[in-house]
């Protein structure tokens, strides 16, 4: 280990008056240090108890920092020797950044067909208020009662600023709130200016189409993956290009195989849809090695990132990014409330004018009295609060769903109870057909999506998605015991894919 690695660390000063935990500061600081390569691959970390005294902090910090650190990937402990900064690190060096290449031109975009936007695949839609959709949220009535004090102060406010036109990227005020809780809640960099207000995720992601790719071009998409991406980019004529992903997420040597010169990548890091799995920090690494040797984009889709039940959030794609070659984007309405309407993009600067030219062209700009009361809603500390009270209540359904599921028909599943989001996945045994299952909730009043319906070209696994975020508790416990028993009931086992 390069001894003047630890020496930096040791004399770091801990900005104790700040606003920032003193865990997130150690862990900060090591990150730093791990990826400047101060510290190398291999190289053993103090023990919390030592490291602790030489920073003069309670050893609890320094565990919570070792945590998220090793949560993260960058370091993994050894039993009985410590923890040591993670050799898979070393594997992928850094190669000298290549200046971004952004598109100055776009060739004509063809009419779609009518046909086209009525003919994908929407099995459950949301509007349905039966268990167990997905996509739900529950309000309780503190955030209600918030919202609308904040609501009937901002209609007493209204002035002429308010009934005009405004900035096709959103109110400054709350790009700035957001650009706050980014840095802060999911290590994103990026400057108010460089946030783009939208009407939610699919939004971002339909300006990123527009922005960066042309019909014909190739894109990497996970397999499984996110069924309303793929439309969309079927819908602009691009080539979407399926990758497999694993215990570790996508698997980039696969994508290298297929595409080694697509345009862009879409992913689903931090939580994959529908797996649930977290992208490793190995994983990570290579992703954005071969967007800089590519001249490629990665768009990261960091959706139900509030709701991790086990350790603090990862950290964003994004925050990795010393090139600026990955997009962020993110949503509220699934951490409020979907009629909300207000999601977001982090831009690369060199991106900003066309997203924003985008922006106005699409739908000139976003509702101004809803962006006022949101940016209220956040400054004011109301947001934290309500996802720390929603995390503990969608805590306890998850585990009440997964634990009637696994009581009444742990014979016939296997239940993936994920860290992370407002869904989990129930694993059918012994050759069951989801589909055949889908349809046979229905008839028992239970709305579940089939998981083999996110597969393009890699051997489907069948399964049940399962929104547990939208029902509370009592209703949770019987409807998972009638799904249990059309999971008992079913008819004999057909194999599809």
């Amino acid at each position: 280990m390069r001894s003047s690695g630890w020496a930096e660390l040791y004399g770091w000063q801990l900005d104790r008056a700040g606003g920032t935990p003193l865990p997130r500061q150690i862990y900060m600081q090591i990150r730093a240090s791990v990826r400047s390569g101060s510290l190398s691959a291999g190289a053993k970390l103090p023990s919390s108890r030592a490291m602790a005294s030489r920073l003069g902090v309670a050893r609890a910090s320094v565990v919570a920092a070792y945590e998220q650190l090793l949560a993260e990937g960058y370091v993994e402990g050894r039993r009985g020797a410590g923890t040591f900064v993670s050799n898979a690190l070393c594997e992928f060096a850094r190669s000298p950044p290549r200046r971004p290449r952004y598109p100055t031109r776009r060739s004509q975009r063809p009419a779609s067909a009518v046909d086209a936007f009525a003919d994908f695949e929407r099995p459950a839609a949301h509007t349905d208020g039966r268990p167990f959709n997905t996509g739900r949220t529950l309000v309780d009535a503190r955030t209600a009662e918030t919202w609308r004090k904040l609501t009937h102060r901002a209609i007493r406010s209204i002035g002429p600023n308010d009934l005009g036109y405004t900035d096709p990227c959103g109110l400054i005020a709350l790009r700035r709130t957001i650009c706050d809780y980014l840095r802060a809640a999911r290590a994103v960099r990026c400057e108010p200016q460089q946030i783009v207000i939208t009407a939610g995720t699919q939004h971002a992601v339909e300006i990123t189409i527009r922005v960066l790719l042309t019909p014909g071009e190739a894109v990497w998409v996970e397999d499984p993956g996110y069924p309303l991406t793929y439309a969309q980019l079927l819908l602009a004529k691009v080539r979407p290009c399926p990758v497999a992903v694993d215990r570790q997420g996508i698997v980039v040597e696969t994508g290298l195989r297929v595409a080694p010169k697509a345009r862009a990548a879409f992913v689903t890091p931090s939580h994959q849809f529908p797996t649930g799995v977290a992208l490793s920090m190995a994983r990570r690494i290579e992703l954005l090695a071969w967007a800089r040797s590519a001249g490629a984009f990665i768009v990261e889709d960091d959706y139900t990132s509030e709701f991790r039940y086990s350790g603090l959030p990862l950290a964003s794609l994004q925050g990795l990014d010393e090139d600026e070659r990955v997009i962020y984007v993110g949503t509220l309405n699934k951490a409020l409330f979907p009629g909300l309407r207000i999601g977001y993009a982090a831009v690369p600067q060199g991106l900003l004018p066309a997203f924003s030219g985008a922006r106005y062209l699409m739908d000139r700009q976003p509702p101004t009295l809803c962006q006022s009361v949101a940016a209220e809603f956040l400054q004011q500390g109301h947001f934290a609060a309500h996802v720390r009270r929603m995390r503990q209540m969608y805590r306890e359904q998850r585990d009440a769903l997964a634990a009637t599921l696994m009581r009444r028909a742990g014979e016939h599943i296997e239940v993936a109870v994920p860290d992370q989001g407002m869904h989990l996945v129930a694993y059918l045994k012994n050759g069951a057909c989801d589909v055949d299952l889908e349809a046979q909730a229905r008839q028992a009043g239970i709305i579940t999506r089939a998981v083999s319906r996110f597969y393009r070209s890699a051997p489907p696994r069948h399964g049940l998605m399962l929104g547990f975020s939208g029902f509370p508790r009592p209703l949770i416990v019987p409807a998972a015991a009638r799904l249990a028993r059309s999971i008992g009931h079913r008819p004999s086992p057909r194999r599809i894919g």
